[in-house]
């Protein structure tokens, strides 16, 4: 393993932001709410075991479906919580959209210390005490400010309410609380589901990939200094936009959001889950730096990005709408037949990731081999 496929295998199969089901049984949830299914059958569509990037519903009696996402953004925080708050609350309305769904209602939770106390803001934050000269020392009051307006920012950016939520100072933690959840409505006649659906569909990203947003490599152990990935409410109202109107071509046939571990995760999580591969070609996807490289194009984690898988012939349909919003669109690979994920740049190996690593893989990614 090189370093970036150990930190994206890392992600992807140890870390719990990918593998919720390690830590919450999921099949004791099934078995709820298909107790439930008995009193409202049908209302549920797509549940918390299906491997997608959101709920999907129907409430009894209301006409068409509705969509729901919570994500959390708490370590992010502590360097930059403005930055954090605005991009949970984004990645949170990406996933409404990637079901399909326009976003428009949130609910906020913020858990924070006491107002009055102190808290280390920026690269340091960690540490509990700056070497760095670039961080900030501020009260716990403060930094809620900061917490609040990144997610005022995003939902003025893209046209969603914020219709309640709640707040706790009693955390002692370094790491604040930052919990959001999505509410949206469904505009295609059924859900667009994560897993890919048959090989030889072509891979389109929409939006530039930039460097920031390292929090895959951070978690892996990989780099010393978390840096959160930057709000971009411009791009994030755009990428809504196009994706909306792709939708209204019938042709997208799978679809999820770039948030953690980008492209690498996106990709590998939607081969995987519909027993496939995939192919893809870094060098393809627009880019904001042109220095950038390989390894960042496939992990890092800007917002406003979104994957399309196509069916060869819509390919050029799709592209002339998402041409039409102004949205940077390219293909960048294809869904294969086969058991692994390989990228590439410029036809050079990045990464090869397995559908079913070993157990010797798998223990060698945990702390301590364990």
């Amino acid at each position: 393993m090189n370093k970036v496929e150990r930190a994206l295998m890392h992600g992807l199969f140890v870390h719990l932001h990918h593998n919720i089901d390690q830590a919450i049984d999921f099949g004791a949830l099934k078995e709820l709410n298909e107790n439930v299914a008995e009193q409202w059958p049908g209302a549920l569509i797509v549940g918390p075991h299906d491997d997608d990037d959101a709920a999907v519903f129907q409430v009894p009696g209301v006409e068409g479906g509705f969509v729901a996402k919570q994500e959390s953004h708490c370590s992010p925080a502590v360097p930059r919580p403005y930055d954090a708050a605005a991009t949970g609350a984004g990645g949170a309305m990406r996933d409404v959209v990637a079901m399909g769904g326009r976003p428009l209602f949130l609910l906020d939770f913020v858990g924070t210390r006491p107002l009055e106390q102190e808290v280390l803001v920026g690269p340091c934050g960690f540490a509990g005490e700056c070497t760095c000269g670039n961080c900030k020392v501020m009260t716990s009051k403060n930094r809620l400010d900061l917490i609040m307006q990144g997610i005022k920012d995003m939902c003025r950016a893209m046209g969603v309410f914020i219709v309640g939520g709640g707040l706790s100072t009693s955390f002692s933690d370094i790491v604040p609380a930052i919990v959001v959840s999505v509410f949206g409505k469904l505009v295609t006649q059924k859900p667009l589901t994560k897993p890919a659906k048959a090989a030889g569909d072509r891979i389109i990203i929409l939006g530039k990939t930039g460097r920031d947003g390292n929090d895959t490599l951070y978690r892996a152990g990989l780099v010393s200094e978390m840096i959160p990935a930057e709000a971009l409410f411009e791009e994030e109202k755009q990428a809504m936009e196009a994706s909306l109107a792709a939708f209204k071509t019938g042709k997208i046939r799978a679809c999820s959001d770039l948030g953690a571990a980008g492209i690498g995760a996106a990709v590998c999580e939607s081969a995987r889950y519909g027993g496939l591969g995939a192919r893809v070609e870094l060098s393809a996807a627009p880019v904001k730096a042109e220095d950038l490289t390989p390894e960042e194009i496939l992990i890092c984690e800007t917002q406003g990005r979104m994957l399309f898988q196509v069916p060869p012939d819509d390919v050029d349909e799709v592209l002339e709408v998402l041409q039409a919003q102004e949205a940077p669109a390219a293909v960048i690979g294809e869904i294969t037949a086969e058991d692994r994920q390989l990228f590439t740049y410029n036809g050079e190996k990045v990464a090869e990731i397995p559908n079913k690593p070993s157990q010797e893989v798998l223990d060698s990614l945990r702390p301590s081999g364990r």
